[in-house]
């Protein structure tokens, strides 16, 4: 899935898109366009197929062998289903968090090595001093450096709940992603640790393209710009993050907003 040869002002674009598990429809006909560089956040009740739509855009549904797909999903110009499209480029150029923060039982330094690793040339060895350039520059972009810097080696499994989300994105940043999506990546967190992940979505929008999944609107009024409302596996109403928690162009978008169902 090499980088398109010619700009698209979208990172990410659906056409019809439909999906099933099993006799089960869980997406219907969903048209979405998500602007390169900005925060763009997804809402609607459980089962409302925002976590179905995010998980199509990097395959993770193909992996259960009931589901199945029709319409369209381009990832910066390119068809992520397309068939010459190798699964291993997918996930290099679109990066996922989950609800749970997932390091590995490794160190703090393998951790953010370890997708490198994974998508380096075969056979490259990387010299010690590169590793350590790409570690320290990941761990600063998310804010991580100074608290974890002179314990690099110990368990990314001891880290507080918030550090290891953070580290969590960190591992994502060496292979240069176009995407990031983000599976409510706050639910696990206390609100001191939920505003220091939304502080650092704000400084990795313009350089990443976000698309965020959560159940919280408080945050997706606070840390994105544009939302998108869904209900019942169809997108309602997708526009300025702001003027649709102030005004809604539907009924629908207004009364989950107001809370009287979700």
């Amino acid at each position: 899935m090499d980088s398109p040869t010619t700009a698209t002002q979208f990172a990410i674009e659906t056409r019809k898109l439909n999906l099933w598990y099993g006799s089960f429809q869980a997406l219907f006909d969903v048209d979405l366009q998500v602007k390169q560089g900005i925060i763009t956040s997804m809402i609607g009740p459980s089962g409302c197929g925002k976590s179905t739509l995010l998980r199509s855009v990097n395959r993770i549904t193909e992996r259960l062998g009931y589901v199945r797909t029709t319409g369209s999903i381009e990832v910066m110009g390119r068809d992520v289903y397309a068939p010459e499209v190798e699964i291993v480029q997918v996930r290099k150029r679109i990066g996922m968090v989950f609800q749970r923060p997932n390091p590995l039982p490794i160190s703090i330094r393998d951790n953010v090595i370890f997708a490198h690793r994974l998508h380096a040339s075969a056979g490259r060895r990387l010299p010690k001093r590169e590793r350590d350039e790409i570690v320290e520059k990941a761990l600063r972009r998310v804010l991580l450096w100074d608290s974890v810097k002179d314990r690099l080696g110990r368990q990314a499994t001891a880290l507080s709940l918030e550090e290891q989300q953070k580290l969590c994105i960190a591992r994502l940043l060496p292979v240069q992603p176009d995407v990031l999506l983000m599976d409510e990546p706050c639910s696990a967190l206390d609100p001191k640790a939920t505003e220091a992940v939304e502080e650092l979505l704000w400084e990795l929008r313009g350089d990443f393209t976000i698309l965020i999944v959560t159940h919280n609107m408080a945050q997706a009024r606070r840390a994105s710009e544009e939302c998108v409302f869904m209900l019942m596996g169809k997108i309602v109403e997708h526009g300025d993050t702001a003027e649709m928690f102030v005004t809604p162009r539907f009924e629908e978008t207004a009364h989950y907003i107001e809370g009287r169902y979700g």
